[in-house]
């Protein structure tokens, strides 16, 4: 989940589009999605069709209010005109830390990706590489973050309409894997072979796969026409889902459930059955670069956010100071996470995607309900306005009561939670010490 704006060029709403398309897609995508296929079976397809229909609800809300009422701070500044100070600095550390669990659930796909040519080498080692290179390039500076987001998700497009074509090809019969057959046809057998159940506990990846819809908000003010941004979300959303959708009839036609590991990318599960030796290792490069890239935005995200929370007086002051341009206190936190990252890769090597992706699309989800509290309260809604609302409500509590009923799953809601109470409670310490 990255940040792309040009404050000097005014965009296109499909510039805009192509833009969201390319910034989303990231390891929520290529490697989160193996955990909801995993659980969800073929009912994977209309996990993501619900996941979507709530992150556009969520998306048109916050891109109608950045049109009709600009603010540098978004959602944490439209949290606070509607509920209060307490709204908006509650908002801007869930927002941070969903930041960072995040950048460390996305630091993990990186060095399970690397398993593929490295199997031998521990997480802790290769995401310390990778953390190393990524601190780096944002010492650099944004110039070279926004770069490579730039070129990266084209990379990633790439990537997906690659995996298409070759699936395609094996699914018209010109392509034979190694081992079984392709069958195209999907009937009502595959999808009553999933379980309601099952498909509850993986809507919250399915959200997970959308996210940095937020960021797009953020960029209503970058178009010609701001109000043109809902139109811009709605053709970004659309193309995303045909994109998962897609992907996804392909994996499940080519690969059988059982053989789809949560610790690996669905798509390199599939292409390795093919006699092209040379394929999937140009796609896990593909989305080693691109995970790379959106770990480093995720980076920059994290350390921007704590100096506008410091230079808004909620954050220590500290944090808000720079040296040649560089926010060295910030950064130095950063750091920190990344390290303490690298020691939970090491502590707890099995099932640590799963844990910190839970957490991170947790936290994420939890800002997304804020903007749509936000919107009911800022906003004279009409009755449909009423029922949009109340429907992405309730995909969305939908998804964060799944995680109850998995054992894996709960431990990441259990560790949201333990954020949350974190978060209240400096939020109760700095107003009590406001009002003394």
């Amino acid at each position: 989940m990255g940040k792309s704006t040009n404050h000097e060029k005014k965009v296109t709403w499909w510039q805009m589009s192509f833009i969201g398309v390319g910034c989303i897609i990231g390891t929520g995508y290529f490697l989160g999605s193996s955990i909801t296929i995993e659980k969800a079976g073929y009912l994977v397809l209309f996990a993501y069709f619900l996941a979507a229909i709530g992150t556009w609800i969520v998306y048109e809300a916050l891109a109608k209010l950045t049109a009709h009422h600009p603010e540098e701070g978004s959602f944490r500044t439209y949290a606070k005109q509607a509920f209060g100070p307490w709204a908006g600095f509650s908002n801007g550390w869930v927002y941070w830390s969903s930041e960072m669990l995040i950048m460390g659930s996305q630091l993990t796909a990186l060095a399970l990706f690397a398993q593929f040519w490295f199997p031998k080498v521990p997480l802790w080692l290769t995401a310390s590489v990778f953390a190393s290179l990524g601190l780096i390039v944002i010492l650099i500076g944004v110039q070279l973050v926004e770069k490579m987001e730039n070129a990266f998700g084209i990379m990633k497009i790439a990537a997906i309409i690659m995996f298409l074509a070759i699936g395609a090809a094996a699914l018209l019969g010109w392509l034979e894997p190694e081992k079984g057959q392709v069958d195209i046809h999907i009937t009502s057998k595959h999808f009553f072979s999933g379980s309601t159940m099952g498909l509850w506990v993986a809507l919250v990846y399915a959200f997970y796969a959308f996210g940095g819809i937020e960021v797009m908000g953020l960029m209503a003010n970058e178009l010609e026409d701001p109000k043109n941004a809902p139109k811009a979300g709605k053709i970004m959303l659309f193309v995303l889902t045909i994109l998962y959708v897609m992907s996804f009839f392909v994996v499940l036609k080519l690969t059988p459930i059982k053989s789809i590991d949560p610790n690996e990318s669905p798509f390199l599960t599939a292409l390795t059955q093919f006699d092209f030796p040379w394929v999937p290792h140009v796609f896990n490069a593909i989305l080693i670069i691109a995970g790379f890239s959106t770990m480093v935005a995720s980076l920059y995200a994290v350390t921007t956010m704590l100096v506008t929370l410091a230079e808004e007086e909620d954050a220590p002051a500290f944090f808000a100071k720079k040296s040649r341009k560089i926010p060295l206190p910030a950064f130095g936190l950063t750091t920190l996470v990344v390290l303490l990252s690298i020691v939970v890769a090491l502590l707890l090597p099995e099932n640590i995607f799963e844990y910190l992706t839970t957490a991170a699309g947790l936290m994420l989800l939890y800002n997304w309900m804020f903007i749509l509290f936000s919107y009911r309260k800022l906003t004279k809604m009409r009755f449909k306005d009423h029922i949009k609302i109340g429907v992405g409500v309730l995909l969305i509590a939908t998804a964060i009561s799944g995680t109850l009923f998995d054992r894996m799953s709960r431990a990441g809601f259990f560790v949201s939670l333990c954020f949350l109470l974190l978060i209240a409670v400096a939020t109760f310490i700095k107003w009590k010490r406001k009002r003394s």
